[in-house]
């Protein structure tokens, strides 16, 4: 297969991703079906099987896109502070405003769901949940180990490391709920700002 080709089926399966994540942000999944997604795309049912089985695996393929797009978010956020104290804050600011500005696709997605359609979507929610606590872990023991080496933390070892990391994230996800909630997120800097310091106390110790 030639790059070109490559190229157009990388095309291809964005158009079909932009457009079935705004057909679920708009409607819900239960209202949207492949046809309204070859629609969209000015293409015909068929064309999109070649590229995805059913509406599970674009759905699937969607949440995929927007856990990389989060975990890139995070990383860049850390790389561009210096040290560690600014690298936690911008980890816990970055999440946290990112799920803020793509906080209506994630309230809409499963409108309209029956019983069994909301199962297998919690299912795969956990799943998901699972993978970005494991991808955001390994990124936030890189943070400890950096500011070990530098001197600005106490030494930890792995046991320490994942249970500072374990109540960290859990906080973070505690934050993000109260704030949905409410429907409110203009306190992220506030949160994120007294979070760090307390973080930063007891790294110090």
């Amino acid at each position: 297969m030639s790059v070109i080709e490559q190229t157009k089926e990388e095309l291809m399966e964005e158009q079909i991703l932009q457009a079935a994540k705004q057909l679920f942000q708009a409607h819900g999944f239960r209202k949207v079906t492949m046809d309204d997604v070859a629609k969209a795309i000015g293409k015909g049912r068929s064309s999109l099987y070649y590229y995805y089985k059913s509406k599970e695996e674009v759905l699937e393929a969607v949440m995929d896109v927007e856990i990389r797009d989060l975990l890139n978010a995070i990383a860049k956020g850390v790389e561009s502070a210096t040290t560690t104290e600014e690298k936690i804050h911008a980890f816990c600011a970055t999440k946290l405003n990112v799920i803020r500005d793509r906080r209506s696709f994630f309230s809409t997605i499963n409108t309209g769901m029956d019983a069994d359609e909301m199962s297998n979507y919690n299912k795969a929610a956990q799943g998901i949940h699972r993978r970005i606590m494991k991808q955001e872990g390994a990124l936030l023991h890189q943070i400890l180990n950096n500011g070990i080496e530098k001197g600005e933390v106490r030494a930890m070892n792995e046991k320490e490391q994942e249970s500072f990391i374990y109540v960290l994230l859990s906080t973070v996800h505690g934050l993000k709920r109260e704030m949905a909630i409410e429907s409110d997120y203009s306190g992220i800097e506030s949160a994120v700002n007294a979070f760090t310091q307390m973080v930063m106390h007891g790294l110090k110790k």
